[in-house]
């Protein structure tokens, strides 16, 4: 499919609705005026665009992830923006030791007592990337795939037998592009041929702010790491501690930046690097009291309505980029208003009310439509409002 700008050209309107702009009978348009038109390729759901100008599109690089072609197959997707370098975000993506700990009972999967030695299989290398197989120890016969396609894609597939004896598969799928220095956008598709009957009834909102989560319980952290990196500017190899038994995807991937990070415009390897030249101020994102405070402000500025774009704010870093979240927003935004307007009318009416039942009825009807209102207003905040634990600091 070709994608292309047309201009209409600049002059009075004619007879058959055509302008043209102000040159020379017989005169080319400017190279210079010429918008650039790239191909582009509809996925299994996901655009992509070939930005290649000295070779021409080859369909057979578009990425086809074979679980997504299955029968019965249904996925759940949420897109987001990082504050911190796409590499760091493909690391903690790619780091299946740290979930029971960092978002225990989170995801609903996560425990904090599942935490335990890992095995990891690398069964590829390549200038594109690596793949391989890895799992818990207690559970050897369940082994995920992992496979890194450079620069931008990571699959991890889980297939396996239920006690039905049917062949079932889970897969999530992380499209990462990087956004700048020290920011990043995500596109995130968790699917399944087996869904929850409690996900069925979920609204969307309510699984999207959970995603949300997540991404919030590791975002001071790996902020932070994005500072070090910047300010140490040595490569990981001196700064991290690899263990065998959890690090072995994060090792390999930062190996592979060895291979191929002359590719890029800045690149921190395992063992070498090529640190931006001027680097980018990078805001860390805030943790401990200061995340509660700024968790607590509201998503879009309080009593006004402009408020800076602030990537540490789940309204900015999620919101914006959802159709949906947005629309949810917006009806809930409205419904919170109108149940408190009825509510004070309500009240109103009760003072001028006759008889002592009809301001009982009126109070009671006030009230109801309080609560209604304050569950708006609870829906609002969790859709747009970071989260943070209680019961530690990050």
């Amino acid at each position: 499919m070709h994608i292309a700008l047309i201009f209409h050209t600049a002059r009075a309107n004619n007879s058959n609705g055509w302008m043209h702009m102000q040159l020379p009978e017989g005169g080319k348009i400017p190279r210079s005026a010429c918008a650039r038109k790239y191909e582009v390729r509809d996925s299994q759901g996901v655009v992509w665009v070939w930005m290649s100008d000295a070779n021409p599109p080859d369909e057979r690089k578009l990425p086809w992830f074979e679980p997504y072609a299955r029968a019965g197959f249904t996925d759940l997707s949420t897109v987001h923006e990082l504050p911190y370098d796409h590499s760091i975000l493909l690391e903690n993506l790619m780091d299946p030791a740290h979930v029971p700990i960092s978002h225990d009972r989170t995801d609903w999967t996560a425990k904090r007592e599942d935490a335990q030695p890992l095995f990891f299989d690398v069964t590829e290398r390549t200038a594109r990337g690596f793949a391989g197989y890895w799992g818990r120890t207690r559970t050897p016969h369940l082994r995920n795939l992992l496979r890194f396609q450079a620069p931008c894609v990571l699959t991890n597939t889980l297939q396996y037998t239920d006690k039905d004896g049917k062949d079932q598969c889970f897969s999530a799928q992380f499209l990462c592009r990087p956004a700048g220095q020290g920011k990043s956008m995500l596109i995130v598709r968790f699917g399944s041929t087996v869904r929850s009957p409690i996900a069925k009834v979920l609204p969307a909102w309510y699984l999207h702010q959970n995603a949300c989560k997540v991404f919030e319980q590791d975002m001071g952290f790996l902020s932070s790491q994005n500072e070090v990196l910047l300010r140490e500017q040595v490569p990981t190899r001196e700064l991290y501690l690899n263990l065998r038994s959890s690090d072995t995807w994060v090792a390999e991937y930062r190996k592979w930046m060895d291979r191929a990070g002359h590719g890029m415009p800045y690149y921190f390897g395992h063992s070498s690097l090529a640190p931006p030249p001027v680097p980018a101020v990078v805001e860390q994102a805030p943790a401990g009291a200061v995340a509660g405070i700024s968790a607590s402000f509201p998503a879009k500025g309080g009593v006004g309505t402009v408020h800076a774009p602030n990537p540490t704010n789940r309204y900015f870093r999620h919101v914006v980029h959802c159709k949906g979240c947005r629309a949810s927003v917006n009806k809930y935004t409205s419904l919170k208003n109108a149940f408190a307007v009825l509510a004070a009318a309500a009240v109103a009416a009760s003072i001028l009310a006759a008889t002592r039942q009809w301001k009982a009825v009126l109070l009671a009807a006030s009230a109801v439509l309080a609560a209604a209102s304050y569950a708006c207003d609870a829906v609002l905040s969790l859709i747009t409002t970071n989260f943070i634990r209680t019961h530690r600091r990050l």
